[in-house]
């Protein structure tokens, strides 16, 4: 398999996708913010000192995926058509974080959920350390994809 972020003498460099067909794509992530339960108690009752910790999760993880190419090197800018955060929880210990980002591009947005989760999720972590230092995030991982030459995915 040839890696397409390689250039001729082996180094990395970022795709060339203009004579990639145009397509609607879209990507779906998804992670869990582990916790003590009374750590979740208070975030889903609006009760950490910080403010309204899903709602500064959410903005943070559109943000996220509105930069992504800033954060990882080879990604491409991409004009984002939709982003959308989702909480849930188990009523227990775990807070899940996703995210559905979509775009008309030459490229996928795989990253962009990735990296929204991911901004979501240090974002609790962040307003809620002074509560809780050992939360776990994760797993994170893709959930699905749509377009591109690739084909669809789901888990």
């Amino acid at each position: 398999m040839e890696l397409s972020h390689m250039n001729e003498q082996g180094r990395a460099r970022m795709v060339d996708v203009t004579d990639k067909e145009v397509t609607h794509r879209t990507a779906v992530a998804q992670t869990a913010v582990r916790m003590h339960p009374n750590t979740l108690k208070r975030i889903l009752e609006g009760g950490i000192e910080k403010g309204d910790v899903l709602a500064v999760a959410q903005v943070a993880g559109i943000m996220a995926a509105k930069n992504t190419s800033s954060w990882i090197p080879m990604c491409h800018p991409l004009p984002l058509t939709g982003v959308d955060i989702q909480f849930g929880d188990n009523g227990l210990n775990e807070l899940y974080i996703e995210a559905s980002v979509k775009t008309t591009g030459k490229t996928g947005v795989e990253m962009e959920a990735l990296t929204a989760v991911s901004a979501a999720a240090l974002t609790v972590y962040d307003m809620c350390k002074a509560l809780q230092k050992d939360m776990q995030i994760g797993p994170t991982r893709l959930v699905s994809k749509r377009g591109g030459k690739s084909g669809d995915y789901q888990v």
